[in-house]
């Protein structure tokens, strides 16, 4: 009998929950994480003395992007011009590295060849993405390749901070170089090294 009134006391309290003023228990948000109080850049912030959100940067402190090694490494261009080759030496290396970043950040759209074509870009209602290997493309200068990476450009985002280093995006510059090497008219003989050249040599009819 005792196991009966427990019973019906347990189903009396279930029942009478969800009368329960919604005050008594706690509430849950589950989109904290998506609307959260931030400061944004030039926005006041009463906790600094100036009032200000954006900080000065400490003294001496200089951009994650710097590099002394030459002008326009990490901004494409110098003098008001397009840097018409990569300022790092290509190496397999280089190519491996630019190949995971062309194939990780860029393919989704642009497709695993650069071609244009994707899933991705197959859904792209508003502006399908370009071609990497056309003849138009061909003909951009290393650097302004190099500057839609850091820039963006259209509708395409600036990608640094998915590509980080000036070093990774002049590898994924190269990358697309060889891309387009390998869907075009191909290399002239006289422009190949000494060694690949004669290797060529030894296997044309």
């Amino acid at each position: 009998m005792g196991a009966v009134r427990g019973a019906l006391f347990v189903l009396a309290a279930a029942a009478l929950l969800p009368g329960c003023d919604d005050d008594l228990l706690p509430s849950i948000n589950l989109e904290r994480m998506i609307d959260q109080s931030k400061d944004k850049s030039y926005g006041d912030e009463p906790y600094f003395r100036d009032g200000r959100a954006m900080r000065t940067p400490p003294r001496d402190s200089v951009p994650m992007t710097r590099a002394d090694t030459q002008p326009g490494i990490a901004v494409g261009e110098a003098a008001g011009a397009y840097l018409t080759r990569s300022p790092f030496p290509i190496t397999r290396g280089v190519l491996n590295v630019g190949r995971d970043r062309f194939q990780t950040y860029c393919a989704a759209c642009h497709g695993i060849s650069g071609n244009g074509e994707s899933i991705v870009a197959a859904n792209m209602t508003l502006r399908k993405p370009p071609s990497l290997v056309d003849a138009r493309v061909q003909g951009f200068p290393d650097g302004r390749i190099y500057q839609v990476i850091v820039l963006g450009y259209g509708l395409m985002r600036p990608y640094t901070e998915d590509i980080t280093t000036p070093e990774e995006r002049w590898a994924t510059v190269a990358y697309l170089r060889a891309l387009q090497l390998s869907q075009g008219v191909g290399v002239p003989l006289a422009s190949l090294p000494p060694e690949a050249r004669r290797r060529a040599e030894q296997e044309l009819p």
